[in-house]
């Protein structure tokens, strides 16, 4: 349904500046991550967890071919029984090092601990991208920064920037992308409407 979603998106969007600043920043993003062969560190906010861009992060990565999009979620109150995958603290910033990339989403103030970590990791040499509410100090650091407006919630951005992260560039033209996002579609749409697996 996401991907309905996503469509329904851009057509609503189309003619405004979205897309376009939405596909910048998701080929910032792709450009950072995929010559590397990954290392996305994504984090939020002690506030604000960007579970969801997670998760379509990763789901991008699969249906793209691309698995450096799939992302390392830190987390601010990481617990040591949580799951692996849910048991990255903070402290996995300040080993972050060239070649290496931090998203960080903040729909409010980052805050001071946050903002500190994010400039000891981009004086190490990562590569610093932002979706935020337009935090002055987290816009001076980073390389690369999406800030929804008015018209744009938080939730949408990161919609159209996860969609164009896994959007085939091959071309430099539209066609490829909106090909492989039509075959996405179509597989969902097959998915959606094929029977359920014997014994179900």
């Amino acid at each position: 349904m996401d991907a309905v979603r996503v469509a329904l998106l851009r057509e609503v969007l189309a003619g405004t500046e979205w897309l376009g600043a939405a596909r910048r920043f998701a080929g910032a993003l792709r450009t950072s991550v995929v010559p590397h062969g990954g290392g996305l560190l994504l984090v939020g906010t002690p506030e604000y967890e960007p579970w969801h861009l997670a998760a379509h992060l990763v789901d991008e990565a699969a249906w793209s071919g691309m698995p450096e999009l799939s992302p390392t979620l830190v987390r601010h109150r990481a617990g040591v029984g949580d799951p692996a995958h849910l048991a990255v603290g903070l402290g996995r910033i300040e080993a972050a090092r060239r070649g290496e990339t931090l998203l960080v989403v903040a729909p409010g103030a980052p805050g001071e601990e946050l903002l500190e970590r994010v400039h000891d990791a981009r004086r190490a040499g990562a590569t610093l991208l932002a979706i935020d509410s337009g935090d002055r100090d987290l816009h001076a650091m980073a390389h690369e920064a999406l800030t929804p407006g008015p018209d744009l919630d938080l939730d949408t951005a990161q919609h159209l920037v996860s969609a164009a992260a896994g959007e085939n560039p091959v071309g430099g033209g539209v066609r490829g992308p909106r090909r492989r996002f039509r075959d996405r579609l179509s597989r969902l749409a097959d998915h959606l409407t094929s029977p359920p697996p014997a014994g179900w």
